[in-house]
C-alpha cells in the first residue's frame, strides 16, 4: 500500500486533501490522472447500465428531507459502537479494539501509538455516522437535515416519478452516481475507508416472487463487469451474508471482494431489499409508492434488488489491481525495474503519449500535428523531455497504453513508431492511420 499511495501522489492519481494545512483525515483530492481514471470506471459503469432498455438515470439531490431517513431506518440503525481510549484518547469502534495500538502493543501496521501499555476503554456508546446539518438561516431541531449516507433512497423516492415519466414497467431499474458521505469514527486504509465517498448504485424493481431470479442474474452481472474490465479473476470472490449478519432491509446479500495488500475488503454489494424500501416510504411519507400493472389490473409494492459499488473502492481495486514491477531492458542492452500500470485500456487515464525523438530535423513539428489531430479524439499527452526511454518509463506508471515516437524514417515516409505498453512491442504506423488504429484498440 505505501507504493501504491507514493505512486499515487507521484504521478497525480490522488493527494491528501488540504494536504498544505497538515490534511484532513478521511478525505482525497483526485488529481489530474485520478479524476481521469475515477471518470473512466464511472463511464464503464454508466454504460454498462444505462445503455440497455430496461434502466434509467437520475442525480437526485444530496440534502433531502430529514423523514427520508427516519423511513429508510439510518436514524435508529445506521450506527456503531464506539470506544475511546483512557491513556491516549484515541477513539475506535469497539468491534476493531483488537486491530488498535492501544489494544495490541504487538500490532506493527500503524504508526507508533501515544500508548506504551494496552489502553483502558470507555464503555461503548452508540455513535450515529451521518453528517447533521442545517437548512436555512436557524440552527434548531426543526432545521436539521442530514448529508445522505447512501444515494440509494434518492432512487426509491422518485420511483413513480421515473416510472411514468419513462413508461417503464417492472422488471426495471433506476442508476445514480453521487456523492455520500459518513461520519467514520476510523478512516483507513487509503481510499477503502473515508467520509466522503463516490457510490454507483443501480436499483432494479421487480414483482415479488421473481426477486431471486433477478438476484442471481444481477450477482453474475457485476462480477462480470470488473472481470471485463481486467481485474484479475483470483482477487475477485463473493462473500456471501450470514442471516443474523444480514442488514435490517436485506433478504439476502452478497459482497463482491477484492483482496488488497490488507486483506478482502468490499467494494460492491448485491442486495435482495425484498419490498422493504417503498413499504416505509409509503408508511412515512402518505403516498402510496405501489405499481399499478395494467395488463393486469394488480397493484403491488415491488421487491428492489440492489446493486452498490463504491466508485471510490473501486478506483482504487483497478488500481491496485494494475501495479506491477516488472525487469525491462535499457536501451544499452541491461536489465532495470520499471513500474508500469496494467490498467485496461478503457479505464487509462491518458490513451496516448507523442514523442519526438529528437527537438530538431522538424520531429517536434510534426509530433505536435500529430497531438493536435488526436487530442478532439483522445486524452493524449506530449513529452519531449529527456531520453525516449525515460519518457517510456514516466508513461508506464501512468498507465498510458501506447507511446507514439517520430523519429527520422518518419521524415522519409510519414510512419511513426507505436510502443505497446504491456508487451513493450514495437511496430510501424503510417501517421495518418494512428486515429483509426487507436479506435480500434481502445474499443477492444
Amino acid at each position: 500500500m505505501d507504493k501504491i499511495v507514493s505512486l499515487s501522489k507521484r504521478r497525480g492519481f490522488v493527494f491528501q486533501s488540504s494536504e498544505i494545512y497538515g490534511g484532513l483525515n478521511g478525505c482525497w483530492d483526485y488529481g489530474p490522472l485520478g479524476v481521469e481514471l475515477l471518470r473512466n470506471v464511472k463511464d464503464q459503469w454508466w454504460q454498462s447500465m444505462t445503455y440497455r432498455e430496461d434502466i434509467e438515470g437520475v442525480d437526485a439531490a444530496i440534502l433531502m428531507h430529514p423523514r427520508v431517513w427516519e423511513a429508510s431506518g439510518h436514524v435508529e440503525n445506521f450506527t456503531d459502537p464506539m470506544v475511546d481510549c483512557k491513556e491516549c484518547k484515541a477513539r475506535f469502534r469497539a468491534d476493531q479494539i483488537e486491530d488498535s495500538p492501544c489494544g495490541n502493543p504487538a500490532y506493527k501496521g500503524r504508526k507508533a501509538s501515544k500508548c506504551q501499555v494496552e489502553g483502558k476503554f470507555t464503555e461503548a456508546r452508540q455513535f450515529n455516522l451521518m453528517f447533521k446539518t442545517f437548512i436555512g438561516p436557524m440552527e434548531d431541531s426543526t432545521a436539521v437535515v442530514y448529508l445522505r449516507p447512501e444515494t440509494a433512497q434518492g432512487i426509491f423516492v422518485n420511483f413513480l416519478n421515473v416510472q411514468a415519466a419513462s413508461r417503464q414497467k417492472p422488471p426495471f431499474g433506476i442508476a445514480q452516481i453521487g456523492k455520500a458521505f459518513r461520519n467514520e469514527i476510523n478512516t483507513k486504509n487509503f481510499l477503502f475507508r473515508t467520509r466522503e465517498f463516490e457510490q454507483m448504485e443501480m436499483q432494479f424493481f421487480v414483482k415479488g416472487g421473481s426477486d431471486e431470479k433477478w438476484f442471481e442474474y444481477w450477482k453474475e452481472q457485476r462480477m462480470a463487469w470488473f472481470l471485463r474490465l481486467g481485474m484479475t479473476k483470483a482477487k475477485l470472490q463473493f462473500h456471501r451474508h450470514e442471516p443474523d449478519k444480514l442488514a435490517h432491509y436485506a433478504k439476502d446479500a452478497y459482497d463482491i471482494e477484492y483482496e488488497f495488500p490488507f486483506g478482502w475488503g468490499e467494494i460492491e454489494g448485491i442486495h435482495n431489499r425484498t419490498d422493504f424500501d417503498l413499504t416505509r416510504h409509503e408508511q412515512y411519507s402518505g403516498k402510496s409508492m405501489k405499481y399499478y400493472d395494467e395488463e393486469t389490473k394488480e397493484r403491488y409494492t415491488p421487491y428492489i434488488i440492489e446493486t452498490s459499488a463504491g466508485a471510490s473502492r473501486s478506483f482504487m481495486a483497478f488500481l491496485v489491481d494494475a501495479y506491477r514491477e516488472e525487469q525491462a531492458p535499457t536501451a544499452d542492452g541491461k536489465m532495470e525495474t520499471r513500474v508500469v500500470m496494467r490498467l485496461h485500456r478503457r479505464l487509462a487515464p491518458i490513451k496516448a503519449a507523442v514523442f519526438p525523438l529528437v527537438n530538431r530535423d522538424g520531429m517536434p513539428e510534426i509530433a505536435r500535428n500529430i497531438e493536435l489531430a488526436l487530442r478532439p479524439h483522445f486524452r493524449v499527452f506530449y513529452d519531449d523531455s529527456g531520453a525516449v526511454g525515460r519518457r517510456y518509463r514516466r508513461q508506464d506508471e501512468a498507465g498510458t497504453p501506447y507511446c507514439i515516437t517520430v523519429d527520422s524514417q518518419t521524415l522519409q515516409d510519414q510512419t511513426v513508431t507505436v510502443r505497446e505498453r504491456d508487451t513493450m512491442k514495437q511496430e510501424r504506423i503510417a501517421s495518418d492511420a494512428l486515429g483509426r488504429y487507436l479506435r480500434e484498440r481502445l474499443a477492444e
